[in-house]
């Protein structure tokens, strides 16, 4: 699924997530893309029939007309779409008012299961769960003195486990044989190292199925002397990926490892997002092929003149069209999200009415398809994400070149 595409889905589910009926009205219908319509239609209609036993009967007649609706669409459908579908139906408040809404949703992946659920709020767990990062990379930091385990999902980090070592320094202590000493301080890095193993395990296992790979950092030859030991499962010694030398091994190194290891990990997000950030600021800090702010980035778009476009995940902002209902006289406000803005005509004094409303990120996006520019959505998980929404107000680009 594309990023824009990605978008739209994940501003949907927020929109959907919002919702809130009086009472358990609100349904929720997943269907399965191997599930036969006709048999969920019948489904329906006994629902429909032990509807009329509801005791409200505000949520009886909520449910029996969420029920009419979806049973209308499904004879739209001969069978489910490829991927399923998502049928949502009820009476629901929107801006202190209350409206009917029925919407089907075409999810980005196969729907996992058949559900029919009645609640006070759509259910959308199944959903949100094809938001989040299906392949991990596992990471492990260690010297002789400590270890940190972590996962790199898609933009995040996750520190999972940290230990420390009772390794002995490399000076002995009085009264011991300096072989004696060495045998001693060998035999506690063999534990340690077996200790990193099983924290390692215990934190990677569970997630083998979706596990790319694993990078180990650390100094040499400590890394080394770990991999080469096979102090790691069976399992995830075979993915790993690669060894890399880097100064820190406490939850620091494990950006530092990501660092190090951007060549290889050059697709993923983290990393893809960092790149273009900083290759932003760089022609920022020296005013060259650089624009930032919802007009100028506009303007530079409709020009041609960029190369790519930076748009923060997290940017609700909307272009709402106002028109006077006298004079016809047209105003155009830049809101935050669903907000609405009372407008006044100069000329009549009378108030404008809404004529349009589109989403700032994908009429953005549009116009760049059109001029050949590269789109990129950041995620406010990252810390480049997060600055281009805080300080740069979501919506940056990347110059072809500079217009005159």
């Amino acid at each position: 699924m594309s990023k824009r595409l990605m978008y739209e889905f994940k501003k949907k589910l927020e929109e959907l997530d919002s919702y809130r009926g009086k009472g358990t009205e609100l349904i929720t219908l997943y269907i399965p893309p191997d599930r036969n319509i006709a048999d969920i239609a019948n489904q329906l209609r006994e629902e429909l029939s032990q509807a009329s036993n509801i005791k409200s009967k505000q949520t009886r007649t909520n449910v029996i007309n969420g029920l009419e609706a979806i049973l209308n669409r499904l004879k739209l459908y001969r069978k489910p779409p490829e991927h399923g579908m998502v049928i949502l139906s009820g009476l629901v408040t929107i801006d202190g008012k209350e409206k009917h809404i029925t919407e089907i949703i075409e999810p980005p992946e196969p729907v996992p299961l058949y559900k029919y659920h009645c609640d006070s709020k759509f259910y959308l767990e199944p959903l949100k769960d094809m938001l989040r990062e299906k392949k991990v990379y596992g990471l492990i930091v260690l010297d002789r003195r400590e270890a940190t385990i972590g996962l790199l999902k898609g933009r995040r980090i996750e520190v999972l486990d940290y230990d420390t070592s009772m390794v002995p320094g490399k000076h002995r202590q009085g009264g011991q044989s300096s072989v004696r000493f060495e045998r001693l301080r060998e035999i506690a890095i063999h534990e340690f190292y077996k200790k990193v193993g099983e924290m390692a395990t215990n934190a990677f296992l569970p997630h083998k199925d979706k596990l790319v790979g694993i990078l180990i950092g650390g100094p040499s030859p400590t890394k080394d002397e770990f991999y080469q030991g096979e102090y790691l499962h069976h399992e995830l010694q075979r993915k790993v990926l690669g060894l890399f030398d880097v100064g820190y091994t406490n939850e620091s190194g494990l950006y530092e490892l990501v660092d190090k290891a951007k060549d290889l990990l050059s697709e993923v997000d983290l990393v893809r997002e960092k790149n273009l950030m900083n290759r932003f600021l760089y022609e920022i800090s020296r005013d060259g092929l650089a624009v930032y702010g919802e007009e100028e980035v506009r303007r530079y778009l409709e020009l041609g003149a960029v190369d790519t476009l930076l748009v923060s995940e997290d940017l609700r902002l909307e272009r709402v069209r106002y028109r006077c209902p006298t004079c016809g006289a047209e105003r155009v406000v830049t809101l935050k999200g669903k907000a609405a803005s009372r407008q006044i005509c100069e000329k009549d004094g009378v108030e404008m009415e809404e004529v349009e409303r589109i989403d700032i990120a994908l009429e953005l996006s549009e116009i760049a398809e059109r001029m050949n520019t590269k789109v990129e959505f950041l995620s406010n998980e990252t810390e480049g994400g997060e600055m281009l929404l805080k300080a740069f107000g979501g919506i940056a680009g990347i110059l072809r070149y500079k217009p005159k």
